[in-house]
């Protein structure tokens, strides 16, 4: 503005300098007749009075153009202020919203409302505000009231996400069935379908996206093996009256899946209730492999079935490579009972106890497993004794 202000002072300096040369030479007249009248002017003057008529002319133009256009100005200048108060009550909604000052985001963004281009944003923010204060059907309101074509992708997906958080996995479904074939794709659509099968517990579907999420690194690694352990649980729950049915599951699982303790022991356990205990005893023994864990080896005698003594062979030939192993001690104490080598049961059993040291689970059970064994030795006292140290190993509070 002070560079403007120079240039047009500037001006004016030149327009007097050119004035004042030029008016000093005053070389003609103008004479003006309107009879009876006659007017007799310098040429100088009649110029300077041709441009201050110009000017004058101008002005009076502008101020009526000016009075003529009020009504449109004043009502522009109102849209500008109604605009302008619009933009700041849906920044307001935003800020009330993350805030955690739900009320006032909603009625915020019933504010911003006055500017029909905030529909969209002031409604995606009242859903919101709406379902955090549990208002299920003010929240439905808001997202029908958003039909711009532009809208419609971030409504759906925001529909998605706070029906699966309102646990109302098939609305969040249907949300994301009515996304484009390409939104179906994005990793939080993805991400919220993971959570709406969870809640329908769909496991084959659940599987299905955690191996797509951790694809794309979109789910923490310790969150896709727990959700992968879980889908993989409850769909040999899902399958525990049919052991055929139950094994090609079971084999058409990942390796890293069949090597899990957790699960290795449960497909065992379903396994020997269907009587299948020479394939049970195969996943108990191919998950240990891999695995060493105590769980398995008190599942492993389960697996005998009929005939012990190629399990007694297996344990025993582990037993050489972990002589201090406790719970190894236990499952063959259990496996010798089971096929009545009375003398190597009570062995290996009192071996476990000695070694059970601080492990409560480990010395109750043993102390069970030598109570049984001295009731089928038909000794009433020793095995009255067992029972008794077991009952006493109880920490009870």
């Amino acid at each position: 503005m002070a560079i403007r202000g120079l240039l047009w002072l500037a001006l004016l300096f030149v327009i007097a300098v050119v004035l004042a040369t030029v008016g000093r030479f005053d070389a003609g007249q103008v004479l003006l007749v309107y009879p009876p009248y006659r007017v007799d002017i310098s040429l100088n003057l009649f110029i300077v009075a041709i441009v201050v008529l110009f000017i004058l002319m101008y002005a009076l133009m502008r101020i009526v153009r000016n009075i003529w256009k009020m009504p449109q100005r004043v009502s522009a200048y109102r849209a500008r202020s109604r605009e302008a108060k619009a933009h700041a009550a849906l920044r307001e909604a935003i800020g009330n919203l993350f805030a955690g000052r739900f009320s006032r985001a909603e009625k915020a963004a019933r504010d911003s409302l006055t500017n029909q281009a905030n529909k969209g944003a002031a409604g995606l923010v009242a859903a919101a505000a709406a379902h955090r204060m549990r208002e299920y059907a003010r929240r439905d309101e808001w997202l029908a009231q958003i039909d711009a074509a532009d809208w419609q992708d971030a409504r759906l997906m925001a529909s998605a996400d706070m029906r699966a958080d309102g646990r109302d996995a098939d609305g969040a479904l249907a949300a994301l069935t009515e996304m484009q074939s390409q939104g179906g794709r994005r990793i939080h659509a993805q991400q919220i379908a993971l959570r709406a099968q969870q809640q329908l517990k769909n496991w084959s579907e659940v599987l299905k996206l955690v191996k797509s999420l951790e694809k794309r690194e979109a789910i923490h690694p310790a969150a896709a093996v727990r959700l992968r352990q879980q889908a993989a649980e409850n769909l040999l729950r899902d399958r525990r009256h049919d052991a055929d049915e139950l094994l090609a599951l079971w084999n058409s699982l990942p390796a890293s899946e069949r090597q899990s303790p957790r699960l290795a022991d449960l497909a065992a356990e379903l396994l020997v209730a269907l009587n299948k205990h020479q394939a049970a005893r195969k996943i108990v023994e191919d998950a240990l492999a891999n695995n060493w864990d105590a769980r398995l080896l008190r599942r492993y005698p389960e697996t005998a079935g009929g005939d012990a003594l190629p399990l007694i062979q297996k344990a025993e030939a582990w037993h050489k490579e972990r002589p201090d192993d406790a719970d190894l001690l236990f499952s063959l104490g259990r496996l010798c009972l089971h096929q009545q080598l009375w003398g190597k049961a009570q062995s290996f059993l009192e071996q476990a106890l000695k070694m059970a040291g601080d492990n409560e689970a480990l010395t109750i059970r043993t102390h069970r497993a030598l109570a049984r064994l001295f009731e089928q030795l038909g000794d009433a006292g020793r095995a009255n004794q067992h029972y008794r140290a077991s009952a006493l190993a109880m920490n009870v509070v």
